[in-house]
């Protein structure tokens, strides 16, 4: 299905692996001209890589000086950078919280007012990959709830102003993908429990209420309809896909 896009330009954060990469992957065969930042950079084949620490204040702005230099316009941002500490709330510190608001709460403020003028210009849009975490509390997810909660927030916020400035501003809910930090879960209940891959995975995602995984390319394919025309009247949408986690209103 062609959603429109070849041409356009978006920068994608934590685009080094997992979701992020599986999103650059997936706006490249869009047709879109796409700008893959991280800390190790980006090197998916047919995007420009660019090495960017979102904790240095500085990053940001340069991250998005250099899309608007290389592609001449900047339609869309996807903040999908930062992992949060998990870990029970009295055994992490301030520097924990710091560190896991920095990466990816703050680093999406400071990456979308960047781009606020150019996505402004050419009437785009941002997309938040948040995490269902903010809408289901645990102690041992104390700093990720939190910190994807505050990323729900700051979409709604920033659509009431992207009514009036033509930009649409979402965010995207997912739940337990077969990322880096998944796969290392599985193999902890492989050990744990004696059992191949298949089996251990099948018992986790029991364990939290799914029939199975989500994979990367389900969360880029969403992120590809939200950029498209087809999801012109979507405005300040949080959208859980999940697998059916999330049974809360």
């Amino acid at each position: 299905m062609d959603r429109g896009l070849k041409g356009r330009a978006a920068l994608v954060s934590g685009a080094s692996k997992g979701i992020g990469r599986a999103i650059v992957q997936r706006l490249v065969a869009e047709g879109m001209q796409v700008l893959g930042i991280a800390r190790g950079g980006c090197d998916v084949p047919g995007a420009i890589g660019l090495a960017v620490d979102l904790r240095d204040p500085a990053g940001p702005a340069a991250a998005v000086a250099h899309a608007v230099r290389d592609f001449g316009r900047l339609d869309l941002v996807v903040n999908s950078a930062g992992a949060t500490q998990r870990g029970d709330f009295l055994a992490l510190d301030d520097a924990a919280w710091d560190d896991s608001f920095a990466g990816k709460f703050f680093a999406a403020v400071r990456l979308t007012r960047a781009a606020w003028p150019a996505l402004q210009a050419a009437q785009g849009g941002v997309v938040h990959i948040a995490g269902v975490g903010g809408k289901i509390a645990s102690a041992d997810f104390a700093i990720g709830g939190s910190v994807n909660a505050a990323l729900m927030n700051l979409t709604k916020a920033l659509a009431d102003r992207g009514v009036q400035d033509g930009v649409r501003v979402n965010c995207i809910n997912p739940g337990s993908i077969r990322t880096d930090r998944l796969t290392g879960r599985i193999a902890t209940v492989m050990q744990e429990k004696g059992l191949d891959e298949a089996a251990a995975a099948a018992v986790l995602a029991k364990s939290t209420g799914v029939a199975r995984f989500g994979e990367p390319e389900e969360i880029a394919a969403l992120v590809a309809f939200l950029a498209s025309a087809e999801a012109s009247y979507m405005q300040g949408a949080v959208i859980d896909i999940d697998g059916g986690w999330n049974r809360a209103l």
